[in-house]
């Protein structure tokens, strides 16, 4: 198997656990708060975590390089983690995953004033397009917009701001760091709130959550093997076929028939988000590739994500020599003074050098 082939599958596997993790979450939003399911969720992955960090041997501190930029992405993630879960709980799946995968036009925005990327023609006609699908998926006018679609376009926005973040300052942060901020800012404010909120729960229940912190655990591991293993462009655009489990598990669990409308605009934003990441894989479109590189997964904060998830490996460039091992890096002073260009040679022999 290729390694993009074996990246591909990987990342199939990885999103179809995301999934599932999404119908645990739609299954405790249909009794709980969103706060209480994600306050339990980040609880339950601190061990997870720990284990995590236990193995980062970057010497540090906890204290972030750019304390505000921090601070913006712990709280986009703390927004979003509590939107999702949100949608999730009173949207159909389907429609919930057409209105987040908006993410990768949002980035593409968001990387011209972070990032200085430069946005031309083409990808400014899918960003608008994508847009466009978005649009038909919301039907204004012919549909009465609930807080449900707007808790999952505050899930996209906010996801896509702390994504857009991690890849400004993911390679001067510890990933202990971008990983641990989200985490606590949601265990303490969650914290809070679900006082207000809070319904006891049975242990089956309490099963459920921990079952979600595992699954969100094992996918973002198989989501960073994915992106090690094989190219960004081929592993990028597997996150779509989270909408084909979410028509499935939707109609099959929750009796949810995907409107056509749904559909349509779901085609359409996947085709601008796939066109998004094609032009970004060439190397005269992007400086920055900032889709290929962030998008991964909405950017909730409630699971375990490093800032290496989404940028491949570097691999060297098979057509380049190492100076160190040119034959022109090596001295021969033997050869000084002959004109014209002349082949590697040999080390001088000793009679030469005399």
């Amino acid at each position: 198997m290729s390694a993009n082939a074996r990246g591909a599958l990987l990342a199939l596997l990885a999103f179809a656990i995301f999934a599932t993790h999404d119908v645990l979450i739609k299954f405790l939003g249909g009794i709980y708060s969103p706060i209480q399911i994600v306050f339990y969720s980040v609880l339950l992955s601190f061990p997870l975590a720990t284990f995590t960090l236990m193995r980062d041997a970057t010497p540090g501190t906890l204290l972030p390089v750019h304390p505000w930029w921090m601070a913006l992405r712990t709280g986009a993630a703390v927004i979003t983690g509590v939107s999702a879960f949100y949608a999730f709980s009173v949207l159909p799946l389907a429609q919930t995953y057409a209105i987040l995968f908006a993410s990768p036009l949002l980035i593409t925005i968001l990387a011209i004033p972070v990032l200085g990327e430069k946005v031309r023609l083409r990808r400014w006609m899918a960003v608008l397009v994508g847009l466009a699908g978005v649009m038909i998926v919301l039907q204004p006018g012919a549909t009465e917009l609930t807080p449900g679609h707007l808790a999952a376009l505050t899930a996209a926005v906010g996801g896509s701001i702390a994504s857009i973040i991690v890849r400004k300052i993911g390679a001067e942060e510890r990933p202990v760091v971008l990983m641990l901020y989200p985490m606590a800012a949601n265990f303490v404010l969650m914290g809070i709130a679900v006082g207000f909120v809070y319904v006891p729960m049975p242990f089956t229940h309490l099963a459920m959550l921990a079952v979600i912190a595992a699954l969100a655990f094992v996918a973002g591991r198989l989501v960073i093997s994915a992106y090690n293993a094989g190219e960004a462009a081929i592993v990028a655009p597997m996150q779509y076929s989270q909408i084909i489990w979410a028509a499935l598990f939707g109609f099959f669990i929750f009796g949810e028939a995907p409107q056509a409308a749904t559909i349509l605009g779901a085609a359409v934003i996947i085709a601008s988000g796939l066109y998004i990441v094609l032009r970004e894989s060439k190397a005269d479109a992007s400086q920055n590739a900032p889709v290929l590189r962030t998008r991964t997964r909405f950017e909730t904060g409630t699971f375990l994500r490093t800032p290496r998830m989404g940028m491949p490996k570097r691999r060297p460039d098979p057509r380049s020599v190492p100076k160190t091992t040119a034959p022109s890096a090596t001295e021969r002073p033997h050869m000084r003074g002959l004109p014209g260009r002349v082949p590697p040679v040999a080390a001088p022999r000793s009679k030469d050098a005399e």
